[in-house]
């Protein structure tokens, strides 16, 4: 896992790295002291994972994370203000280390990092249109489109629900509604997509599918409209 410490402050540097260096399979890479030379560094290198201060000159950790695009590692923050973790967590990252940060919370942090980083960030490849395969502990499972009810966004991840279990899935509500066919599904609200076939009926702006009530977003009802054949 290869690691990159980014912090305007050497000591603080310094500290990432003493930590880092009694994680097995974590190698630092490299080390930066401003984001736009962490920036320039990321498209050249392969970096896995991001420790990265936010309040730095210039740009901050957070500006940088905005602009990373395609080319972002996961990331996990540093630094000794709490005042940002909202936003943070808004942005997705893995997880939020207030300075100095102990042992046994930097290894908490890595092995989330970790557990995000071995999903190889695809969690879900679609085979064709007949099945899906998800990655469940490691192991790829096929399920079958036509078994799949509805899909809940949560965070991180995306809850793939079955008539008999859900799935937890690492990837996003909008990743997912490019890979699945749109005959068979449809997004109807920011956090959620419905197998079309499995709608039982509407009711009060719900959609209910086995007991299920999934919400209707108003900039989804003429779209539903036109997929749906009323009579």
């Amino acid at each position: 896992m290869n690691c990159l410490i980014v912090d305007d402050n050497k000591l603080a540097r310094t500290a990432m790295k003493q930590l880092a260096s009694h994680v097995e399979q974590l190698h630092v890479t490299a080390e930066c002291s401003s984001a736009m030379e962490a920036y320039n560094l990321i498209q050249k290198e392969k970096i896995d994972l991001l420790l990265l201060d936010i309040e730095m000159p210039g740009m901050s950790g957070l500006e940088l994370t905005r602009n990373l695009g395609k080319k972002r590692p996961v990331i996990i923050f540093t630094t000794v203000n709490k005042d940002y973790a909202v936003e943070a967590f808004e942005l997705n990252v893995a997880d939020y280390l207030i300075k100095p940060v102990s042992p046994a919370r930097f290894i908490q942090a890595i092995e989330k990092a970790r557990e995000i980083i071995d999903s190889n960030h695809r969690e879900i490849q679609v085979s064709d249109t007949e099945f899906v395969f998800i990655r469940d502990n490691g192991i790829l499972k096929k399920i079958r489109t036509e078994d799949i009810l509805f899909l809940e966004a949560m965070g991180d991840y995306v809850k793939l629900y079955t008539a008999q279990k859900f799935h937890a899935i690492h990837t996003t509500l909008k990743a997912l509604e490019e890979k699945l066919p749109p005959s068979k599904f449809m997004r109807v609200h920011r956090s959620y997509m419905v197998a079309l076939d499995k709608i039982e009926s509407i009711e009060d702006g719900n959609i209910i599918i086995q007991k299920n009530a999934i919400p209707v977003a108003d900039t989804y009802k003429a779209a539903l409209n036109n997929k749906l054949n009323f009579l």
